[in-house]
């Protein structure tokens, strides 16, 4: 069936129905409609750079409901309609939207005539035989130089031009190099030609298909089998610009608590008691830092959601008692399948109240998970979440902090899901499993969240899911799924979380080692090293695989995986920052090296270097038995982490060694780069001075810095401090200047910084005119000072420069 679907978006069909010529068009305050004999074309301005395009086949639009999108805060802008020979064009401030008089082709240009996105065929549909509605298609064109990027994590190279995807919520387990559908759905794309960007986000809930030039290279198309066509035009003309827009579409993702950056060790699964005691005692024994456990579904009492196994855990509030007492947070699976069983509590109210998905004849929707025959609750029904987030008040009674969301998709065993004639609420505005499917794991994720909001109003809460919808990222984190131990999946990996974040999904990691099969000790450990520059770093394993914990392969592979977990921990307060930058301004916390060098062709294709941030460039070793590998420096200065040597960006590939204990990474010129000391768990993040590391360059440039409580809300009330560092050089020395906004007040009270590349044989630093005491950090042999956090300006100064001013 999926074939011919794709079939029909790629040829002419005898069912298939476009516009004609348009015989009239209106202006609405922001909305501009444009009809044909019996069909509507409609423009709404969202703001300067975003338009909303909706089709009406027969002039009947649907309810204006999405999940995806948020309540958008940008004022309207002025906007001018004008007729035109061929048609009528739209002036927005930034670019000009055609609409053509024959077929409403929809076009849009800059004002130099640069062309960003414009129609193919344009819009058409189809009506759905089986069920009502229509099969609803857009095709636009694509350049001869133009690449696509996007939808989320697609298990294949990070351009997406010549390939062509679907999006239907799937439970891939082990999947591979290639496999389509996976488990989440963001139908969103960015593209790219002449250096220039432009997004396209297809907000369509139902089985939705994306063709990048698979069969035509010239034509891109995107369809769903049923809903209503419906997307939004997000201009760039920056990459950045676009998935910032987007962002804030859809939703940023709220501050995590601080302890979820951390270092998370997972499997299927650990128990009893004693098994989870004597894991925590090892991290410690072993001083390599953690800060969460997790309990998979063994935890429960014949997988029932929301108890415990008495057998396997006499006590579980003393048990996590015992562990927050080591500074480690347990975090529990939660799957949307509940048990038939009268006497089963959860079962027995949500059967009363009638929550649990119908199939289409009034039977309720049953199959087989885990706990044997299983119902599941309606998520897109408001009154079932509410419900649903109530029941976690057990669960966080016992101590539990972390709610692990899985098997959402939704999955059910033989059948993989639910069947198409399953009903749902979707809010009030009724629809079948075709129209929830997509969205179903996002509302269960949503259920979840605002639930521990509600029961802990103070705490931020900590949500994992499997399956999403664009727009989850404002309820909860996401791992790329059942992975396999291979070197290949360490590459989908790179490129997956690279891809999330372009998709507006930042807080995501990969199963450390693969979910399924056998790491070598070289492969744990380089995925170690890897999963250090994923916004969420956990390692989890199959329960019929060897144990897989940091230290399981011996050494030298406990040290080295011991320095790159600490690495992680020192960086927390620039991770956290970055985190605050993506949840505020809709920045991605990794970056590809062509989200940085659009301009450049060469950097289309570039996948295996990404940024964290913007300061940090980290260069993964993903080939077997490599001791070194090729990169590129975006342009610009960098120095290589730990040896310190400068290079300079924009050149050619180099070539840098890189044996087992060492990953590339390099730090952008010019950064000031905070540090913790090393600590085992964020609950010892309490001290009494925070490092600052200042790289030279011999030119401008910012750097940020983010604070708060951690894990409380009160950042929502700006309680917070937000750090902005500007580095100046000039001739004979260089400053950075501190600017502090906010009402936070952190617990330390003075910075030690150390100050890498200082091009001066002989030099005073001076702190707010005052010649400071300078110290050789014992560690790195660095120039180093200690300050008062309040301090305003630091300036270095060459003393052969000041000599040559004085008087002979």
């Amino acid at each position: 069936m999926i074939e011919s679907f794709w079939s029909a978006a790629a040829a002419a069909s005898v069912t298939k129905q476009a516009f004609g010529s348009i015989a009239t068009a209106e202006t609405k305050g922001q909305t501009h409609i444009f009809k044909d004999v019996n069909s509507s074309l409609e423009l709404t301005i969202i703001s300067e750079n975003i338009v909303r395009v909706r089709v009406a086949p027969h002039s009947t639009f649907l309810p204006d409901f999405s999940y995806g999108r948020q309540p958008y805060p940008f004022a309207p802008c002025a906007t001018q309609l004008e007729s035109t020979e061929t048609g009528y064009e739209l002036k927005m401030p930034n670019f000009t939207v055609s609409v053509a008089k024959e077929g409403m082709l929809f076009k849009v240009t800059d004002a130099e005539g640069n062309i960003f996105a414009e129609d193919e065929s344009g819009a058409f549909w189809e009506e759905n035989n089986d069920y009502g509605g229509y099969n609803v298609y857009s095709s636009k064109k694509i350049r001869p130089d133009e690449y696509h990027y996007g939808l989320g994590d697609k298990a294949s190279d990070l351009s997406l031009t010549g390939k062509r995807y679907s999006l239907w919520s799937t439970d891939a387990y082990a999947f591979e190099r290639g496999t389509d559908p996976l488990y989440r759905n963001y139908p969103f794309y960015v593209g790219l030609h002449t250096g220039k960007a432009y997004g396209v986000f297809f907000d369509n809930t139902y089985r939705t298909h994306f063709d990048f030039g698979s069969g035509n290279s010239g034509r891109l198309t995107y369809f769903a089998e049923g809903g209503e066509l419906c997307y939004y035009y997000i201009h760039g003309p920056h990459m950045m610009d676009v998935v910032k827009r987007f962002s804030h579409l859809t939703g940023t993702t709220p501050m995590p608590p601080l302890w979820a950056l951390g270092y998370h060790q997972c499997r299927w699964s650990y128990y009893p008691e004693a098994k989870l005691l004597e894991l925590a005692k090892t991290f410690r024994e072993q001083r390599i830092p953690c800060d969460a456990l997790y309990l998979d579904i063994d935890y429960m009492d014949g997988y029932r959601c929301f108890t415990w196994n008495n057998e396997h855990f006499p006590n579980p509030k003393q048990m996590i008692s015992q562990l927050k007492e080591q500074g480690f947070r347990t975090v529990v699976i939660i799957d949307p399948g509940i048990k038939v069983d009268p006497e089963y509590p959860v079962f027995a109210e949500g059967s009363e109240k009638g929550y649990f998905c119908r199939r289409g004849d009034d039977y309720f929707m049953e199959g087989p998970v885990w706990p044997g025959r299983c119902q599941f609750p309606d998520f897109t029904n408001p009154e079932v979440r509410t419900w649903w987030g109530s029941l976690h008040a057990s669960l966080l009674d016992d101590g539990v902090e972390g709610f692990w969301n899985d098997m959402n998709e939704p999955s059910v065993f033989g059948s993989g899901t639910f069947p198409n004639d399953v009903r749902h609420n979707y809010e009030g505005y009724r629809g079948s499993h075709r129209k929830a499917h997509n969205v179903y794991g996002m509302q269960m994720a949503r259920a979840t969240y605002e639930g521990l909001r509600r029961l802990r109003p103070g705490r931020r809460p900590m949500v994992i899911t499997r399956s999403a919808y664009a727009g989850t990222q404002r309820y909860a984190s996401c791992w790329t799924g059942d992975n396999i131990a291979t070197w290949d999946h360490l590459r989908l990996a790179n490129v997956q979380c690279q891809r999330l974040a372009m998709s507006g999904f930042s807080f995501a990691g990969s199963d450390i080692g693969g979910f399924t099969g056998n790491p070598t000790p070289e492969l744990f450990t380089r995925w170690i090293q890897l999963g250090t520059f994923h916004p969420f770093m956990r390692a989890h394993s199959a329960g019929d695989t060897p144990e897989r914990e940091p230290w399981s392969h011996g050494e030298p592979y406990t040290s080295i995986n011991r320095k790159f977990i600490e690495l992680r921990y020192r960086l927390l307060p620039y991770i956290y920052s970055a985190f605050w930058e993506n949840h505020k301004y809709g920045f991605p916390i990794l970056r590809p090296v062509v989200m940085m060098e659009q301009e450049a062709q060469n950097n289309s294709w570039r996948q295996d270097e990404f940024t964290f941030g913007d300061k940090i460039l980290v260069c993964p070793i993903l080939e077997e038995g490599a001791t070194g590998r090729h990169i590129y420096l975006p342009k610009g200065k960098w120095y290589y982490y730990g040896s310190y040597e400068i290079l300079e960006g924009g050149k050619e590939e180099l070539y840098v060694e890189a044996p087992l204990d060492v990953m590339p990474i390099f730090i952008r010129a010019g950064s000031v780069i905070p540090e913790y000391p090393v600590i085992q768990h964020t609950g010892e993040a309490q001290f009494r001075e925070l490092s600052l590391s200042i790289y030279y360059a011999d030119y401008a440039a910012n750097s940020f810095l983010y604070e708060d409580h951690g894990d409380t809300f009160a950042y929502e009330q700006e309680i917070y401090t937000e750090k902005h560092f500007q580095y100046e050089a000039q001739e004979g020395s260089f400053s950075i200047a501190q600017n502090v906004a906010g009402m936070f007040t952190p617990r330390y009270d003075t910075y030690y910084m150390k100050f890498i590349g200082i091009p001066f044989a002989k030099y005073t630093i001076e702190v707010d005119g005052r010649v400071a005491d300078i110290l050789v950090d014992p560690e790195t042999q660095l120039t180093a000072i200690h300050v008062f956090k309040s301090f305003s300006k630091i300036v270095v100064r060459d003393l052969a420069e000041k000599k040559a001013e004085l008087p002979a």
